[in-house]
Order: C-alpha cells, then sequence, then structure tokens
C-alpha cells in the first residue's frame, strides 16, 4: 500500500521545512547490540535470498522488555539450544540458496572448477556487504572464501563450498545481531556518532525492519547518512516507499503488544466464536486500521482511537454482528453508531487480550491502559493479598458487582480503582470483544473514572484516552524505545518532551514524528561504549 498523493506532499514538505527550533541537548545512551527479532530475520533472509525459501520455527523465542521485543532484543543473548537451532537453520538456508535453480541470481560470477577463489571471494565479498550490513574486512574476506574452498575441494563442487561460506555468513554475530556502536565524531559536534553503515542498518531496520538495501548501503559508503542533508534524502525515499508499511506496522504492533495474539486461549464452551484464526484476523484489523488512517491518509494518531471506521473480514464481521464483506479478505465498514464500540479499544485485538478465558477483565484492561497507552506506573499486588473475584451470586451477579469487593478493600482499593474504574467502561464486550447489552440477566452498567474524567461507557473511555495529556508523550516515548532498542534515562526527558512538543505542533502525523526522531541526537548520537555492548 503506497502513501497517498497528499501525504506524499506533505512528507516532502515538512522534510524540506526542517525543525523550528533543535533538540535540547542530551546525553546519550550507550550503545548496545541488539539481536534481530523473529521478524526481522524472516524479512531480513527473504530480502537476501528469496522470500519463498522454508525457514525452520522456532529459532529462539523473542523478548520483551521495557514493554517492548525491540528492547527486548538489546537483552536477548543465544542459548545453547538457540544456537545449535541457528546453525541448522543456516545450512538449510544455504543448501536451499545454492540450489541449481536459484545461485545464478545470487553468485554474480562463473566458476572455472570446482574451486575458484576469486569467484568464491566476490561472492563472499558482495553478499557479505549486504548480509553484515557493512563491508568486510580482507581478513573476513580472506577467511570465508577460504571455508568455500576448503568446501569446494574436499566435495568437487563449486556450490557446494559456496554453501558452508553461506552458512558461516549467516551464523556469525555480524548477522544475528545488530552491532552498532559508534564512531568518534570527525566533526566535533558530538564526541561520538553513529557511522554511516550503523545509521543504514538504525534506518532499515526502523522502516523496513529489515536489512539496508543496496542504495542504502550505497549512500553509506559515500558518506552521506552522517551528514543530515543525504539522510533526509534516504529518509524520505524509505518513507516513501512501500515497504515502510513493514517497519511502521511492526511498531504499532510492538507498542500494542500484539505478538501475544499468536497464542490467545479462550474457553470456546463460553466463547462460540473464538478460533484458532481469530488472533489472526484481530491483529490484521488493527494493523490495517493504523496503516490506513495514520499513514496512508497522514491521519492524527489519537483519531484512531475514536474512529467509527474498521477494517473486518467474515470472521470479524460475526463477531462484531456486522454484514460480512463480499469477498474473501478484509474490507473497510463503519462502526454502528448507535453502539459504543469505537477505535482501538472496540477492537477484538485489545480486548480479547486483555481479558481472562473465561469473561472480560476491567482489572486488565485498565492495567493495559495505565501502563502501555499512558506509561504510567503502577504498584505490583502485596504477597498477602487475595485478588481473586468472587463467583457470581444472587447479591452480586455482574462482573461489576462482582470487582465491586477490590474497591472497597481498604488493602487493595487505592490501587484497583485505578485499573478497575477506567476498565469496567469496557464491559459491553465481552472476553473476545463481542457486544453484550447484559450480563447474568441484568444491564450492564459501563460507567467509569479516568483521571477525573467521568463516562458512560467505551466511547466515552475513548475520549477521555483520547485527549490525555500523557497519551502522546507515552506513544513518543514508545517509539524513541523502539528505535533506539533501550528505555531512556531521566537526563534525556527534554529531548522526549522536545519531541512531543514537535509532534503536537505537525497535527500528531506519524511520519512527522519519525522524521524528527532519524534527525535528532537521539538517533545519531552514540554514548560511550559500555562493557556489555563490547563485542
Amino acid at each position: 500500500m503506497r502513501l497517498s498523493g497528499p501525504a506524499v506532499a506533505l512528507l516532502a514538505l515538512t522534510l524540506l521545512a526542517g525543525c523550528p527550533q533543535p533538540m535540547p541537548d542530551i546525553t546519550p545512551e550507550p550503545p548496545v547490540l541488539r539481536r534481530l527479532t523473529a521478524a526481522q530475520f524472516h524479512n531480513t533472509i527473504g530480502d537476501l535470498l528469496g522470500d519463498d525459501l522454508y525457514i525452520p520455527e522456532g529459532l529462539e523465542p523473542d523478548l520483551r522488555a521495557g514493554g517492548l521485543l525491540e528492547v527486548g532484543a538489546s537483552k536477548a543473548a543465544l542459548s545453547p539450544r538457540g544456537t545449535e537451532n541457528f546453525e541448522q537453520a543456516a545450512y538449510v538456508l544455504a543448501e536451499q540458496a545454492m540450489a541449481e535453480d536459484r545461485r545464478g541470481a545470487l553468485v554474480p560470477c562463473t566458476p572455472t572448477g570446482p574451486v575458484d577463489s576469486a569467484c568464491a571471494e566476490t561472492f563472499v565479498s558482495e553478499f557479505g556487504r549486504r548480509a553484515w550490513r557493512r563491508p568486510l574486512t580482507d581478513d573476513e574476506v580472506q577467511r570465508l572464501t577460504g571455508v568455500a574452498d576448503q568446501g569446494a575441494s574436499t566435495l568437487g563442487d563449486f556450490y557446494g563450498g559456496l554453501e558452508f561460506a553461506l552458512a558461516g555468513l549467516l551464523l556469525a554475530p555480524e548477522f544475528l545481531y545488530r552491532i552498532e556502536l559508534g564512531e568518534a565524531d570527525p566533526t566535533g559536534a558530538w564526541a561520538r556518532r553513529y557511522s554511516d553503515y550503523e545509521m543504514a542498518s538504525r534506518l532499515s531496520f526502523l522502516l523496513w525492519n529489515s536489512t539496508p538495501d543496496d542504495e542504502l548501503l550505497d549512500a553509506a559508503e559515500r558518506g552521506e547518512l552522517t551528514q543530515e542533508q543525504g539522510l533526509r534524502v534516504q529518509l524520505e525515499r524509505l518513507l516513501t516507499s512501500p515497504r515502510s508499511r513493514e517497519g511502521l506496522r511492526a511498531w504499532f504492533a510492538d507498542f500494542l503488544q500484539l505478538a501475544d495474539l499468536d497464542d490467545l486461549y479462550k474457553e470456546t464452551s463460553v466463547f462460540m466464536h473464538m478460533s484458532d484464526t481469530l488472533g489472526a484476523s484481530a491483529r490484521e484489523e488493527t494493523l490495517l486500521t493504523f496503516e490506513t488512517l495514520a499513514l496512508e491518509e497522514a491521519g492524527d494518531l489519537r483519531d484512531l482511537l475514536t474512529t467509527r471506521r474498521t477494517f473486518i473480514n467474515r470472521e470479524l464481521a460475526a463477531l462484531y454482528d456486522m454484514r460480512a464483506p463480499a469477498r474473501d479478505g478484509f474490507a473497510e465498514a463503519a462502526l454502528d453508531p448507535d453502539r459504543p464500540r469505537r477505535g482501538l479499544l472496540g477492537q477484538a485485538s485489545f480486548l480479547s487480550l486483555h481479558a481472562h478465558p473465561v469473561s472480560s477483565s476491567p482489572t486488565l484492561r485498565g492495567r493495559f491502559l495505565r501502563e502501555v497507552l499512558l506509561c504510567q506506573d503502577l504498584p505490583g499486588a502485596l504477597a498477602d493479598v487475595d485478588t481473586s473475584i468472587p463467583p457470581v451470586s444472587e447479591e452480586a451477579r455482574t462482573l461489576r458487582e462482582r470487582v465491586q469487593r477490590h474497591l472497597e478493600d481498604p488493602s487493595c482499593g487505592g490501587c484497583h480503582r485505578l485499573m478497575d474504574l477506567p476498565g469496567l467502561g469496557l464491559e459491553h464486550f465481552d472476553g473476545i470483544g463481542r457486544y453484550r447489552a447484559s450480563e447474568e440477566g441484568v444491564a450492564i452498567d459501563a460507567s467509569g473514572e479516568l483521571d477525573g474524567i467521568q463516562f458512560d461507557d467505551a466511547s466515552g473511555l475513548a475520549s477521555a484516552i483520547h485527549d490525555h495529556p500523557d497519551f502522546i508523550p507515552c506513544a513518543v516515548q514508545t517509539f524513541v524505545r523502539y528505535a533506539t532498542g533501550v528505555e531512556e534515562r531521566q537526563d534525556q526527558q527534554d529531548g522526549l518532551d522536545w519531541l512531543s512538543d514537535q509532534f503536537a505542533l505537525r497535527k500528531h502525523l506519524v511520519a512527522e514524528l519519525v522524521e524528527d526522531l532519524v534527525t535528532s541526537p537521539l538517533f545519531r548520537q552514540a554514548g560511550t561504549i559500555s562493557e556489555e555492548a563490547s563485542p
């Protein structure tokens, strides 16, 4: 899906206009090593070797930290089992890539015999640059060429030897990890900055969620990505490419923790609309809403919370009691204005993830609103406090009546008020997001409160989040964490505040946030290398 004409024009004007005031000085974070996430590994293999290769599953699970898989990637080590899995995968991929019907597109020369050091060296040098996201040193080229030659000599097969060199490239830390450590800044503007090739990697994984292409690596070779003008040229190219949808969808999915939908579990005896495909359908609805409204149409990010436009397939149409699309796949649909379902908080992705296997949960939903959408810290439950909800009784039939116990208990009422009062606004939706007017024969009361704002139902809650002063700073903070792979320090708060102010001035458009961050010291300036980050 491409950016619309107005969106491209607006982006171009913004990139030319620059920022009215520079970001305040910040203390840069120490560089970190980031292991490729599962999605980045798959995307990178597709770009390097072809997107129709078989990639073994279960290589090494992603880790979530600081609310994000991308931050977890900076803390994710390889287990012994994971190392074995990646080794096996590397050889499986190398064998497929060197198959007779594929290798011609990958190897840029024709061997003169079973052992051809010059051709092997050309392959290692050219493919290695793309795989490791930088030129290989002479020693690295010679070592891997030697591996290819030895394998070819033993097997009597040039391409069989290249399989070993290719597997070595894919097994190396330089491939599996994003090694972005920075360099001394020769201009003297900063103590350290990210190098041109490191900037190519940072930019490509942020916007395309994959490895840099040849044009980006060529720009790095010319030294253009450490210069603001050259950086802006490549930023515009990547942003206006249809591939930018992949990277920005990945950020939004990480922000809302949509990867957890892969393991969505509900009791089918309670929820008749639950299926093995509901999680994937719900995730795509949310991402299509973001992609269309916030990216393609260049809309205000906040409006994702209150829109009555959504995207459904036949499975979601049945869940939402809406008319099914005429064709297979997803189609845009308008939500019923007489019901409180609106925006992200009315979608099955959010409503099903933050609920129990057999019921809804005002507590889980309210906690997510506070911690993820507003970046508010909540205290944990005391170890000796009973947090269970009493069963249905004549005195307490609805979930609202039963969670009242939390609100009245002095040992947990203070914390639960923060979660339950906003979460109760979503009680018109059951544990997988189906609308209900009553529970146990009692009309549902979905009124609630969020930081002094009273509302009657989910529609009012969506408006309260839309207008909440913490929502945009939280989204900005999450985007910076996603882009840099680290949690911010307190002495960087002025930089985050500047980004939030700029985001507001630019009408909360995602493309503007990307541009402001990528051209700022938060993205380009490197801190002092810590021992943990040293290769």
